[in-house]
């Protein structure tokens, strides 16, 4: 008798993404490998805490990979791993979520138009 548990795969793959920063963060590093540094310019109420903490638990279930640089000062860059760029259609499904939603009245036609285009484009998405 096999005592694996049994968790269910949507369960699982949200797991992977469940820290307040991690769908964010994956979805930068579609726009291109980041320094540490570069995470926070546009998210200042990241702190360097949370965000160590969310960058090494996406390392650890190989959704990311960090390069130390041999730099001085010491530079560190991120990418998405394969496994990571397979997220694609799971971010763009959310975003579709939201933008095809006829109820939904904070953006304008035009706006979700563009936005549709901006993912379909970088996160590579082929409808």
């Amino acid at each position: 008798m096999n005592s694996e548990k049994i968790v269910c795969p949507v369960d699982r793959t949200l797991s992977l993404i469940n820290k307040k920063w991690s769908i964010q963060i994956i979805r930068d590093l579609f726009f291109g490998k980041k320094h540490f540094k570069e995470f926070k310019e546009d998210k200042p109420n990241l702190s360097n805490k949370v965000l160590s903490s969310c960058l090494k638990e996406l390392e650890e279930n190989g959704i990311i990979e960090k390069h130390v640089l041999n730099t001085t000062p010491v530079s560190t860059e991120y990418y998405l791993t394969e496994y990571g760029k397979s997220m694609n259609r799971i971010i763009y499904e959310l975003a579709m979520f939201t933008l095809e939603d006829e109820k939904d009245k904070v953006y304008s036609e035009e706006t979700k138009n563009n936005l549709k285009n901006s993912f379909r484009e970088t996160l590579n998405i082929d409808d």
